[in-house]
């Protein structure tokens, strides 16, 4: 379904981007073309800042927003705006489908984790920082757990992300760094300011 807070002010970029996205997925692509193909589409809307409304870029002083920008009406795919305030962090946490984050404005930083045992969780690597235009994928087939954070302190970072499913209706885990306990989330959806 459309959301359609702002319809002519999203238009153009947005509608393209979702259109484009149906008909690659209409062709019934793997998990990892949809990755590839859709990375490149991703990238071609974050390439400019100048179509994403006022509404869907305010920053809450508690803590990040996610606003749905387009949920597909057949739940394949959701399009979310994530706005972080100076500083804000997501817990560590899993998305159970495939997803692609593309960087609009400022920058953020993923750190990936993965299992080492039973209880046993430790970063996959150095934390990855996206610059505006630049794309980063997450999926159980390729590593799903992560924290992201803003790159700034001082400043709103915002990123466009895509999912294989609505994103705000998922069952997902946030995990314990310390013991890699989880326990189960649904996200949700923030309001939209008028």
């Amino acid at each position: 379904m459309r959301i359609d807070h702002s319809e002519q002010a999203i238009g153009g970029a947005l509608d393209r981007f979702v259109r484009a996205f149906e008909h690659l997925l209409d062709e019934g692509p793997s998990e990892a073309e949809i990755r590839r193909r859709g990375a490149l589409l991703l990238a071609g809307l974050v390439q400019r800042d100048d179509w994403l409304p006022l509404a869907f870029a305010r920053p809450d002083l508690a803590r990040y927003r996610q606003l749905p920008l387009h949920r597909d009406a057949a739940g394949r795919f959701s399009v979310v705006s994530f706005v972080w305030g100076p500083g804000q962090a997501t817990p560590i946490h899993d998305h159970t489908v495939w997803g692609l984050i593309g960087m609009l404005r400022g920058a953020e930083y993923s750190q990936g984790y993965r299992f080492i045992g039973p209880g046993q969780m430790v970063p996959d690597g150095p934390p990855v920082r996206l610059e505006p235009g630049q794309v980063e994928a997450v999926s159980p087939a390729i590593g799903d757990i992560h924290r992201v954070r803003n790159a700034y302190e001082d400043r709103v970072s915002i990123s466009i992300h895509i999912y294989g499913g609505d994103i705000g209706t998922v069952q997902r885990s946030i995990y314990d760094e310390a013991d890699g306990s989880s326990r189960p989330f649904v996200s949700g959806y923030s309001p939209l300011d008028s």
